[in-house]
């Protein structure tokens, strides 16, 4: 909405009166809001956006075009553009006063552009899509993701633009695999089960994240070591242990996972995660 002034003057025999500052203010006929589904993203999900055009007037736009810049930013040389997020192929809805309508044209390249829109008098379109964070994604802590879109295509209305910001997501995210030493064993043997846990997220493990760790043997084990990076665990205190069921069980807060580390490669814009790993193996004999 903007605001304007005028005042007018009255010259005679010489002289000048001024008149009254008169104030008014020009409402905009059509707006655009632009607002994500969550705040945060990860590297893995889809964002889903959501566009609202409102018409406040008396006269409906039709052939309207959308574009949406997908978050392009300048990396730090000043010159390079990268876009950290994708359009999600067919993911496109569209309203108009809540009924929907049949899918607008759609050109995925970006920006994306999403035309054939139309807003009636009074009314409001509303367009709906996803897009997913790509290797141009910005990771850690502080990171985020702004992207504009812009709605033009009328003679009559001024382009409008809204922003969306979300932030990368921080906390755990957590994988483990399993691997057996030897695979090949004879009976009453020694076997060493190894478990690499591995951590994608920006923040470390807790006792908060009530990260446990289970596992059932069978065939069941004479457990003769335990160790979880290196350091040797105690039954009862770490963990537990049933010798009828095969049954491993960690004690809250004996598992932790250091945070991930992200870093951007300064010439192409390309993010890589090295995740925090942990490493517990366990050893015994086959009962």
């Amino acid at each position: 909405m903007a605001t304007f002034f005028n005042q007018a003057t009255l010259s005679y025999n010489g002289n000048v009166a001024d008149s009254n500052i008169i104030t008014g203010r020009i409402v905009e006929t059509l707006s655009v809001t632009k607002n994500a589904l969550t705040p945060t993203y990860t590297g893995t999900d889809d964002i889903t956006y959501v566009v609202s055009v409102i018409n406040s007037g008396d006269t409906a736009f039709s052939n309207l075009t959308i574009t949406d810049d997908l978050g392009r930013y300048t990396l730090a040389d000043g010159t390079t553009e990268v876009v950290p997020l994708t359009y999600v192929n067919g993911t496109v809805n569209y309203f108009i006063n809540g009924v929907q309508q049949p899918a607008p044209a759609v050109s995925d390249t970006e920006p994306l552009t999403i035309s054939g829109i139309n807003v009636p008098a009074g009314g409001n379109a509303i367009i709906i899509y996803n897009a997913k964070p790509n290797e141009f994604a910005p990771l850690g802590e502080d990171a985020s993701i702004t992207n504009t879109v812009t709605i033009s295509g009328s003679s009559a209305l001024t382009p409008a633009t809204a922003s969306e910001t979300v932030t990368n997501s921080t906390e755990p995210s957590l994988t483990i695999s399993k691997a057996l030493e030897p695979d090949v064993v004879t009976e009453n043997g020694t076997i060493t089960y190894t478990f690499d846990i591995r951590n994608y997220g920006g923040t470390a493990t807790d006792i908060t994240d009530d990260v446990i760790f289970r596992d059932v043997f069978s065939p069941i084990l004479d457990i003769t070591s335990v160790t979880f990076n290196g350091t040797p665990w105690v039954i009862g205190t770490d963990y537990t242990y049933n010798t009828t069921t095969g049954e491993f069980t960690s004690v809250n807060g004996s598992i932790t996972v250091p945070a991930a580390t992200f870093s951007q490669d300064p010439a192409t814009g390309v993010w890589t995660t090295e995740p925090g790993v942990s490493t517990l193996v366990i050893t015994g004999t086959i009962a």
